[in-house]
């Protein structure tokens, strides 16, 4: 007997792994080659299904009763990536499916793994990814009658996901599979998941009455805009005085880079990239205006929205963040999100790309372009974007110890390649980070995103490594984690060894969450009495010792007060190409970001 979640369940009598993952080829093999009728079962079919869906990559925990699943799924040809925890399978998967376009697959076993995903589920559903769901159940015989973690799998789901759904026979999981993968990828991306029970799982049927090669529809073909709404786009913005292009991770997942840099090229107005839309037009352009965000969004008097949305992060449009009669024109592939907060000008839609190559051709016939040097809205900018950078540049070049978070970061960027996949959470680290660490290429920001969801760096450093070995060979990703933020998910570094990725884990460590205490101050606050009263919520151990997490797999992290030892350090861990790398860098516990002109929360009106 073994447990298994608190639960005792039997052992799986001297699994043979090899044999097993051999016998499975060998029935895909016999299946694929020979003209006769012959039986397959749940896990063989679930497996083809998927890779004739496409599907390239698997991330999960097993156990009963997807084992043998998760074999399937070697057999076929599929990359299974197991991992500690199905949250951070969850992150994987849907990262996976944000940098390629085709849902990740997040294979989970019954009741407490797939209830461990919902947080995973939530968080792609908020951010529009795509991702795919997979869970075994309890054998449909057992339903009602207390089986071995039951729960009610699809209902559950179903308030996470666009598409929840339990094949009703192994015949036709192809065809679940394919609304499911179908559904996550069309549309604005989301979840679908798919329960699969232990007897479905085993279930098996002859071969020529399953239909593997179920209808495939290809690639989403894009949306094209209405060309009467280009019009009164194009003619809206051509007569702003003080215009911004705002450019958010709908546009980074649309592939809309090259028409938006032509756009911010060709009519020189000033642009704002949200979290994740970083990079679609380089942060080095001389055009982008993050480091005047509060002033561009306050006085703009027409904004383009592309791909973004008017939620909390850019404040609904709302004054006293925005102009109270800016115009807005609004592109989005979902019109559900149109004149959400505030009634926009003009409201299209459409992909993005194909908006913005038609939206060119009408500027440039109207031969709309500001002229940066001469332009007041550009003079305002600029003076603003000089104050600021001034602020920022001060706190870089102080090398005090302890550091602050603008001179760790001036540390980390100056070291790594600049076309680095930055994946970042944390309170202060992912928002101070976000102005000092660049983007340069899109799809190269990973962060807590809408959701603002702790937990998910490693399972994104993970996907994205993935996806640099797979896609783009020598491409690295570095994963910026405050220590609160790394504490939740830091056991993936096992993970990471084990698949030998290079992730370089940077470590920003101010003993708290938001901010800490110093040694000496948090043993005089807890010498004040019962210790679970008297300690502060926000603090956590002081000068925790993150980077000996290394030392169980044989190696040596990095230990860093000082900024000649960040620099040191990252250049050591930027020559490791076969396992990861653990920066922990000591800061202030006090550190915090330049003040602010307004609430980071824009705050109700009722």
């Amino acid at each position: 007997m073994v447990e298994s979640r608190g639960v005792h369940i039997y052992k799986h009598s001297e699994l043979d792994f090899a044999n097993l993952r051999s016998s499975f080829r060998r029935s895909i093999h016999i299946s694929n080659n020979l003209n006769q009728a012959m039986g397959i079962d749940g896990n063989n079919i679930l497996a083809e299904s998927l890779k004739r869906q496409g599907v390239e990559y698997v991330f999960g925990i097993v156990g009963i009763p997807v084992i043998e699943t998760a074999m399937a799924f070697q057999a076929a040809g599929l990359k299974y990536i197991g991992m500690r925890n199905e949250q951070a399978a969850c992150y994987a998967a849907q990262a996976i499916g944000y940098l390629t376009g085709k849902p990740g697959v997040c294979l989970a076993v019954s009741g407490p793994g797939l209830l461990h995903c919902i947080g995973g589920m939530a968080n792609a559903q908020i951010n529009c990814w795509p991702l795919l769901v997979i869970a075994g159940s309890c054998p449909e015989d057992h339903e009602g009658i207390g089986g071995f973690q039951e729960w009610l799998q699809v209902e559950s789901s179903r308030m996470y996901s666009k598409y929840a759904a339990r094949p009703p026979s192994a015949r036709l999981i192809p065809l679940h599979v394919e609304k499911a993968v179908r559904v996550a990828s069309a549309g604005r991306p989301g979840v679908a998941y798919l329960d699969m029970p232990a007897t479905l799982l085993t279930a098996e049927v002859d071969e020529d009455k399953v239909p593997l090669e179920y209808h495939n529809p290809g690639p989403v073909r894009l949306a094209y805009p209405d060309p009467a709404l280009v019009d009164k786009a194009a003619e809206v913005l051509s007569k702003a005085e003080r215009p911004l292009i705002i450019v958010g991770k709908g546009a980074a997942y649309g592939h809309a880079e090259d028409a938006i840099c032509k756009l911010v090229e060709n009519t020189k107005i000033p642009f704002l990239p949200t979290p994740m839309g970083k990079g679609v037009v380089p942060d080095a352009s001389p055009l982008c205006v993050s480091t005047a965000r509060t002033q561009a969004l306050l006085q703009a008097d027409t904004v383009l929205l592309l791909g973004a949305r008017l939620n909390w992060m850019l404040h609904f449009g709302q004054a006293p963040r925005f102009a109270p009669d800016v115009k807005v024109i609004q592109v989005d592939i979902s019109p559900e999100e149109f004149h959400n907060s505030i009634k926009s000008e003009v409201a299209v839609h459409s992909d993005i790309k194909p908006f913005v190559e038609a939206l060119v051709d009408k500027l440039a016939a109207k031969k709309f372009s500001l002229q940066p040097n001469t332009n007041s809205w550009w003079k305002t900018l600029g003076d603003k974007q000089k104050k600021n950078v001034e602020f920022v540049e001060a706190q870089a070049n102080d090398k005090s110890v302890p550091l602050n978070y603008y001179a760790v970061f001036k540390a980390v960027q100056a070291n790594i390649p600049k076309d680095s996949v930055i994946v970042s959470e944390g309170a202060n680290t992912m928002d101070i980070g976000r102005g000092i660490l660049l983007n340069n290429k899109p799809r190269h920001r990973l962060d807590a995103g809408t959701f603002g969801t702790m937990g998910v760096g490693p399972g994104f450093a993970i996907a994205a490594a993935m996806w640099c070995r797979d896609y783009a060979p020598g491409k690295r990703v570095i994963c910026v984690e405050g220590d609160s933020a790394f504490g939740f998910s830091g056991m993936e570094i096992e993970t990471m060894f084990r698949y030998k990725l290079p992730v370089i884990i940077v470590i920003v460590n101010n003993n708290g969450i938001y901010n800490g205490f110093d040694k000496q101050m948090m043993q005089d606050i807890q010498s004040g009495g019962d210790i679970a009263q008297c300690t502060p919520p926000t603090a956590l151990s002081t000068e925790v010792r993150y980077e000996k997490m290394m030392e169980m797999f044989g190696d040596t992290g990095h230990f860093c007060r000082t900024v000649e030892e960040i620099e040191a350090a990252v250049k050591k861990a930027v020559a490791v190409t076969d396992r990861p790398s653990i920066i922990n860098i000591l800061i202030s516990p006090q550190s915090n970001r330049k003040p602010q002109a307004f609430n980071w929360l824009t705050e109700s009106k009722l």
